[in-house]
């Protein structure tokens, strides 16, 4: 029975119809919730029925615990998760585990004690849902490969953003903090102008009036251009390799790993 939950909650093989309706289901489900948390931010929609919002979500979260409490209990099924204690703590620390867990928690914590007024607050933790999707959806799982492959070039290029970011905002307070004292009031207020010029948006509420501060707005301008298009090439060209790897796996066979294209039709 425990395999059979396992084989169930996992993403339906093929010729399995009971797998395969319960994910449409839970699909559905998630969906619904996500239109359901927009929907209630619409004051004229959340007064024509606030208490089908209420009862969808608490149906909703009993549905996701009982699921939740499934997947825990078959996970030791599964060759990773074997010890019976062991096995599921370590599964109930997993990425997708660890969502599932925050999907449900907000609608707990008032009865677990948690003061009431940050309670509105918790229930933007519903937001994480949408994550339960990674499960079922091959774009998501896709982008989670691609960002885990390229993770160090990421962390770099983050890291020189940074540096970047930190060192313009200190070279344009010292530059413009007399003209603007502001605007340019420290390094930190200095940063918010810093960002928006290196991701090239420039809202223009803050920009340099000095000659020096118009001579440094247009050199990190120009570094920002090419900064942010450093993580933009790095994924693309990652997104085409998993791409290709996807395609070139699809086309050997499952059993003894010959290319399907050399057989002959």
């Amino acid at each position: 029975m425990k395999r059979r939950v396992y084989e169930v909650l996992a993403v339906a093989a093929p010729g399995d119809k009971l797998s395969r309706a319960f994910d449409v289901f839970l699909v559905a489900l998630i969906a619904l919730n996500i239109l359901a948390m927009v929907l209630e931010t619409v004051e004229p929609c959340y007064k024509l029925a606030p208490r089908f919002f209420a009862w969808f979500e608490t149906v909703s979260v009993l549905v996701f615990t009982v699921e939740y409490i499934f997947r825990v209990w078959s996970s030791t099924v599964s060759e990773s998760y074997r010890s019976p204690v062991t096995g599921r703590l370590r599964y109930m620390l997993a990425p997708l585990a660890v969502i599932d867990l925050l999907a449900i928690l907000p609608f707990y914590l008032p009865f677990l004690g948690v003061d009431l007024r940050s309670f509105r607050a918790l229930r933007l933790f519903r937001i994480v849902r949408i994550f339960k999707l990674g499960r079922y959806s091959t774009a998501m799982q896709l982008t989670g490969r691609v960002i885990a492959s390229r993770g160090p070039e990421l962390i770099t290029t983050l890291s020189i953003l940074l540096v970047l970011m930190l060192l313009s905002a200190s070279l344009m307070y010292y530059a413009e903090r007399d003209a603007q004292p502001d605007a340019f009031s420290s390094i930190p207020a200095a940063m918010w102008w810093a960002i928006a010029t290196l991701s090239t948006v420039g809202y223009g509420d803050v920009f340099p009036l000095t000659p020096m501060g118009k001579l440094l707005a247009s050199v990190i301008a120009l570094l920002g251009i090419g900064m942010f298009a450093l993580p933009t090439g790095i994924l693309g060209a990652a997104f085409v390799e998993e791409i290709q790897r996807t395609k070139a796996a699809r086309q050997r066979c499952p059993h003894c790993g010959r290319d399907l294209k050399d057989e002959p039709p």
